[in-house]
């Protein structure tokens, strides 16, 4: 059944006669016009703004809840929340399964789509954004607790704090473009999701993982995460990972590892990523074992790797890397170096162990004595690493599309 509302000013009457008025199965399709009310959608119906419809919540708590399942949205403006943290917010609160929420814009709404306790949802080619005001002071584009097996395709997220995932398993996120956020993707205690073909850029990280187990971290580009938190990848005590054929470009630091793997039995992948104009290619936070890195491409990193509190990544798992800085020969013409890429720490170790003396980090007194100790060590030079066989040649990607240049992604 369609039921249309037949007239209508451009400041409209109140949409919730008519969502209650429909059955379930109805199709609501309201006049073009600026609703200012607060929406409850109890039944399963699908409502059409066909993109002339807004719904105007006045700078008051959450401008629509979505209570039913199998009901859709779309075509609608929503816009102009409440500013209260504490009640969580949002321009669209689902609490329910199998709803479709697609093509809407939201905008000037703490929260953007709050998700609790809703299984099987479709967030698809929504463009959102949040309050004009401090970074850390925005809500979160897209919430998702204790929420699983739903699907985020294709949206368009700006200007707002994180993509946050708490407590929920089994999502799929894909297709996102998310840019100047704080957080681009943020895992907390949810495990068995997937993260595929986002273009994640000039957030402070990237995406990050907190407690998160078995999660595939795919195509991505991971672009342009700076500052002093800076990472296009990070993983907090987070194990069974696998992170492949990702473009990690431009960043303070391209992967970082805090504790992880935690599970002893367990290991992180990481396999044909291209990581490249970061200020440090990996970072581990100790000495620690159990992640595999095969197959990469380490290009034009300021620093390959950084090791804090003295550690080396010795204990790790470097097989079939490309590194650009390695000064071997392949005179077999095997693809592999005839002899191992060792990186030393010399001066190195000021910063990597002193994180002040960061600030000194490739300025001219650091370089200099860098230089110094490399021509004539005052001390033994610290192995940080060791690949037996290096790859001469980048494999990154080969049996998926080739990158774009990377240098063309930093500058964009």
């Amino acid at each position: 059944m369609l039921l249309v509302l037949l007239a209508g000013p451009a400041l409209a009457g109140p949409l919730q006669d008519l969502v209650t008025a429909a059955k379930d199965g109805d199709t609501v399709m309201p006049p073009p016009g600026i609703y200012e009310e607060h929406l409850v959608i109890d039944k399963a119906i699908v409502l059409d703004g066909q993109n002339a419809v807004i719904i105007d919540g006045g700078g008051k708590g959450t401008v629509v809840e979505l209570l039913s399942d199998k009901a859709t949205l779309k075509n609608l403006t929503i816009r102009n929340s409440g500013r209260l943290h504490n009640a969580l917010d949002a321009a669209l609160r689902v609490k329910g399964s199998n709803n479709v929420i697609k093509d809407l814009k939201i905008e000037n709404s703490l929260f953007g789509i709050d998700v609790s306790k809703g299984d099987h949802n479709v967030i698809r080619r929504n463009d959102i954004s949040s309050k004009d005001m401090p970074l850390e002071l925005m809500g979160d584009s897209i919430r998702l607790w204790y929420s699983h097996f739903n699907r985020v395709e294709d949206n368009y997220i700006h200007a707002t704090r994180d993509f946050a995932v708490w407590y929920s398993h089994d999502n799929v996120i894909s297709g996102n473009r998310i840019h100047h956020t704080r957080y681009g993707v943020h895992f907390m205690y949810a495990h068995e999701n997937e993260v595929r073909n986002n273009e994640i850029a000039d957030c402070v990280v990237g995406v990050f993982l907190m407690y998160s187990n078995d999660i595939i971290i795919t195509r991505n580009k991971l672009l342009r995460s700076w500052g002093a938190s800076g990472m296009g990848m990070g993983l907090k005590e987070s194990s069974g990972i696998r992170a492949f054929g990702n473009e990690i470009v431009g960043n303070a630091v391209g992967i970082f590892l805090d504790l992880s793997p935690y599970d002893p039995e367990a290991t992180n992948e990481f396999e044909q990523n291209q990581v490249a104009y970061n200020g440090i290619g990996v970072e581990f936070s100790t000495d620690w074992e159990a992640n595999v890195f095969a197959k990469n491409d380490f290009n034009a990193n300021f620093s390959q790797i950084s090791v804090r509190g003295g550690g080396t990544a010795l204990r790790e798992s470097w097989q079939g890397n490309h590194w650009d800085d390695f000064a071997g020969f392949d005179e077999d013409r095997d693809g592999r170096g005839d002899s191992p890429f060792e990186i030393y720490s010399y001066a190195d170790r000021l910063w990597m162990e002193n994180r002040e003396a960061n600030f000194f980090r490739g300025g001219f007194a650091l370089e200099a004595l860098d230089f110094v100790e490399r021509l004539a060590p005052f001390s033994e030079p610290k192995l940080l690493l060791r690949e037996q066989f290096p790859f001469i040649v980048a494999s990154v990607l080969e049996e998926a599309e080739k990158p774009k240049d990377a240098l063309e992604m930093l500058l964009q």
